[in-house]
């Protein structure tokens, strides 16, 4: 089967949930997919789901904390940098039939890879692997390389009321 690059970009709520979704879909065939989370490393209920799906479901998160409140530090980028390096070998062996990145647009944002990298990242996939990446500011020239892109578009959001991150629902 040919597999597509989606994008799942913009600054409303669901980038992430739309991707797993997709991931639960695809193990649900019976497909091998791996999930790589960018500028994430801290823990959120998903983890605990995902956990359960093991057998068709590979998660790592390639970031220490999040720091989008701050720069990103040296550790920061080495860590991404390591794990685009790392996810390529992945995509590449054959094991799996769905890579996602989550967070990977942001990553190019804060400079913790370039928008080259993944561009290449792009055109290293095989044709049978499906990926998808996700994170708000996806760069034009991510955009243009895709065969889907969905643009999350925030109407209304509770956050400008002060509302936290809740657990189950985003975190």
């Amino acid at each position: 089967m040919k597999g597509y690059v989606h994008v799942y970009t913009g600054d409303g709520k669901g980038k992430t949930t739309a991707a797993l979704g997709l991931a639960l879909r695809a193990a649900g065939a019976g497909f091998r997919v791996y999930i790589a989370q960018f500028v994430k490393g801290m823990h959120y209920s998903e983890l605990n789901s995902l956990a359960k799906l093991e057998e068709f479901i590979t998660v790592k998160q390639y970031g220490r904390d999040c720091f989008i409140y701050r720069e990103p530090e040296k550790e920061d980028i080495q860590a991404a940098q390591k794990g685009l390096k790392e996810v390529k070998e992945i995509m590449c062996s054959g094991k799996y039939q769905m890579v996602i990145l989550d967070e990977a647009n942001i990553a190019t944002y804060y400079n913790l890879f370039s928008v080259e990298e993944l561009l290449d990242f792009i055109r290293a996939r095989p044709k049978g692997v499906e990926l998808v990446i996700t994170g708000r500011a996806a760069d034009p020239r991510i955009i243009e390389a895709a065969d889907l892109v969905t643009e999350m578009k925030e109407v209304k959001h509770y956050y400008q009321k002060r509302v936290q991150a809740r657990d189950g629902i985003e975190k």
